[in-house]
C-alpha cells in the first residue's frame, strides 16, 4: 500500500502530488517546453493524460459512440447519477448527429430508434428526453457538419466533468491561475502595494509607507485666492487647478515628476469651481457658482466655446463621454435640467421636469454606459444602452462624487463625516465605508487611485490629506503640510506615486511616493 505521505506534497500534506504534476507538466507544455514535459512524465512515471482520458478524449472526438459508452462504464469509481447523465450527453450527442443526416441515410428513422431503444430508458428528468422528441418533430437543434467539432469538444468537457478527479486533465493554464490568486490574495492584504506588476514570487509579499505618496515635493503657489479643484489629465501628463480668483491653471507634468505652468485660463468673472478634462486630453471644460460653462484648447490656452449664459441656467457639474465628443451638463436653477450636447454646444438630449434630480454632481463612466447623477441624498445610475435607471439612497447630503478607473465602482462624499463606496452595477448596499477625514460644512472631493485604483483619497476640513486602502475603512496615511481646508485631491492615473490637493491656502501641494518597485534580496 502507498504511503501517504508519498502521494500529498507541503507542509499540511493537503496538495495531491499526482495532480501537482500534471500541473507541472501542461505548464511545460503550454510554454513550449515539450521535452522537459516529456522527461518529467518519464522519470515522474505520471503520464500527462490518464489513459481513461485519453480513451474519452479521442473516442468522443472520432464520435465512436459505442466505444466511448463502454469506457465510461469501465469505470469503476463514477457514481449512478453521473454515469447516467454522461450517458444522456454522449446519446442526444449522437440523436442531434444523426438527424443532420440526408433522406438517403435514413437519419429520422436511426434517431427516433436512439431516442425510444436507449434515451427514454434512463432514469432522468423525462422533460429532457420530451424537448429531445420535440427536435424529432420540428428539426430545430439539429447538429450540421460544420458544427461537430466545437460541440464534440463541448461534450468531451461536459464528460470529464462528471468523472472521478484522477480522470480529469487541468485545463490550460491552471497552474499560471493558481500562482496568480495566490499573489493577488498577498497583494490584497498589503496595505502599502502601489507598483503594478511588480511582485516577487521568491517570497511573501510586503510593501512599506514609502509607496504611498507621503511626500511634499513641490508647492505651486500661483492662484491668488482659495484653490477649490484639482484634477490630473487622463494621460497624467497635465493638471489642472480652479480657484476662488476666477481663473483655472493648467500645469505639465514634466518626466521628474516637477509641474511647470503651461496657462492660466482666465475670462470666467465668478470662482471657477469645477473642471473636467476630455478623454483625449485635447479641451478643459470649466464652470462655477452662477457661471458659465467653457471649453478651452488645451495646447493653446484659447476659449473655443462658451456654452449659454448665466441668465439662461446654473451649471452645477458637467463630464465628457469617452469619444471626446459630447458632454453632459446639469444644473438646478432655473430648474432641474440634465442634457447633453456636442463641443459645438448644439444640444443632443435634455431630461427636465418634476421627476429630474437636483444636479450636485454628475459622472460618466469611462466606456460611456452609466450616466450617474448626485442629488442631495440620492445617486441616480442611468444605464445607456438600455435606458434602465435605479436609485441609490444615502441618509446624509453627498458632496462629490467620483468613479473608479474600471468603471465598476463610485465613491461619495457625506457631510457626515464618511466617504461611501458602491458598486454601479445596482447593488444597492454600501461595499465599504471610510472614516477619519472631518468635513461638515463645505464640499469635500475624494478620488480614486494608486495602482488598479486600489486607494481613495479626499481632502478634510482639518487641512490634511486622508488616504485609505479600499478593503480598510481607517485610514493608512493622513498627509500633513496646509494650513487651511484641502478642498479636493487627485491622483495622477499614470504616476501612480503622484497625487496633487488644493486648499483653501491658495496652495496646490504634489504629493510623491517610492517611483522603485518592491525589493526582493533575491538577484
Amino acid at each position: 500500500m502507498e504511503n501517504s505521505s508519498s502521494r500529498f506534497l507541503g507542509d499540511r500534506q493537503i496538495i495531491d502530488k499526482t495532480q501537482f504534476i500534471r500541473l507541472i507538466l501542461q505548464s511545460l507544455s503550454s510554454l513550449g517546453f515539450s521535452r522537459s514535459a516529456s522527461a518529467l512524465e518519464s522519470e515522474s512515471g505520471i503520464p500527462s493524460n490518464p489513459p481513461e482520458y485519453s480513451a474519452i478524449s479521442s473516442q468522443t472526438l472520432a464520435g465512436e459512440w459505442d466505444d466511448l459508452i463502454s469506457t465510461i462504464d469501465s469505470i469503476p469509481d463514477v457514481d449512478l447519477d453521473s454515469r447516467s447523465i454522461a450517458r444522456f450527453l454522449v446519446w442526444k450527442e449522437q440523436f442531434l448527429e444523426i438527424l443532420g443526416l440526408d433522406e438517403e441515410q435514413n437519419g429520422v428513422v436511426l434517431a427516433r430508434n436512439l431516442l425510444w431503444e436507449r434515451i427514454s430508458g434512463l432514469d432522468l428528468d423525462r422533460k429532457r428526453v420530451h424537448r429531445l422528441a420535440r427536435v424529432l418533430i420540428d428539426g430545430e437543434g439539429v447538429v450540421g457538419a460544420e458544427e461537430k467539432e466545437r460541440r464534440r469538444l463541448g461534450l468531451l468537457s461536459d464528460l470529464v466533468g462528471l468523472m472521478p478527479e484522477r480522470v480529469r486533465v487541468p485545463p490550460s493554464g491552471r497552474l499560471e491561475e493558481l500562482v496568480e490568486m495566490a499573489v493577488m490574495r498577498q497583494l490584497d492584504s498589503c496595505f502599502y502595494h502601489n507598483s503594478p506588476r511588480e511582485v516577487c514570487l521568491y517570497e511573501d509579499h510586503e510593501c512599506g509607507r514609502e509607496q504611498i505618496p507621503s511626500k511634499c515635493s513641490q508647492i505651486l503657489h500661483d492662484h491668488k485666492n482659495e484653490v477649490w479643484f484639482v484634477q490630473f489629465s487622463n494621460s497624467g501628463k497635465y493638471l489642472a487647478s480652479s480657484s476662488s480668483d476666477c481663473t483655472a491653471i493648467i500645469w505639465m507634468v514634466k518626466e521628474d515628476d516637477t509641474l511647470l505652468l503651461k496657462h492660466c485660463i482666465s475670462g470666467h468673472g465668478k470662482p471657477v469651481s469645477f473642471v473636467a478634462w476630455s478623454p483625449d486630453d485635447t479641451m478643459l471644460l470649466t464652470c462655477g457658482n452662477k457661471e458659465v460653462l467653457k471649453l478651452w484648447d488645451v495646447d493653446t490656452g484659447i476659449c473655443k466655446l462658451t456654452f449659454g449664459s448665466p441668465a439662461d441656467c446654473v451649471i452645477s457639474s458637467c463630464a465628457w463621454f469617452p469619444d471626446s465628443k459630447k458632454i453632459v451638463c446639469g444644473s438646478s436653477e432655473p430648474h432641474n435640467r440634465i442634457w447633453t450636447c456636442d463641443f459645438e454646444g448644439n444640444e443632443l438630449e435634455v431630461w427636465e421636469g418634476e421627476r429630474i434630480p437636483k444636479v450636485s454632481d454628475l459622472a460618466v463612466t469611462p466606456e460611456g454606459n452609466h450616466l450617474i447623477i448626485c442629488s442631495s441624498r440620492e445617486i441616480w445610475v442611468r444605464d445607456f444602452p438600455r435606458g434602465k435607471e435605479w436609485v441609490i439612497s444615502e441618509e446624509h447630503s453627498i458632496t462629490s462624487l467620483s468613479v473608479s478607473s474600471d468603471g465598476q465602482f463610485l465613491i461619495v462624499n457625506l457631510n457626515s463625516q464618511e466617504i461611501h463606496l458602491w458598486s454601479i452595477l445596482g447593488n444597492c448596499k454600501v461595499a465599504d465605508r471610510f472614516t477619519g477625514h472631518k468635513q461638515g460644512k463645505y464640499v469635500i472631493r475624494s478620488c480614486f487611485g494608486g495602482s488598479n485604483s486600489l486607494f481613495i483619497a479626499s481632502g478634510s476640513e482639518d487641512s490634511q490629506v486622508y488616504i485609505w486602502h479600499r478593503h480598510q475603512g481607517k485610514p493608512i496615511q493622513v498627509l500633513s503640510g496646509h494650513s487651511m481646508t484641502v478642498n479636493s485631491v487627485s491622483w495622477n492615473p499614470t504616476k501612480p506615486h503622484m497625487l496633487a490637493s488644493a486648499s483653501d491656502d491658495r496652495t496646490v501641494r504634489i504629493w510623491v511616493g517610492s517611483r522603485n518597485p518592491c525589493q526582493s534580496p533575491f538577484p
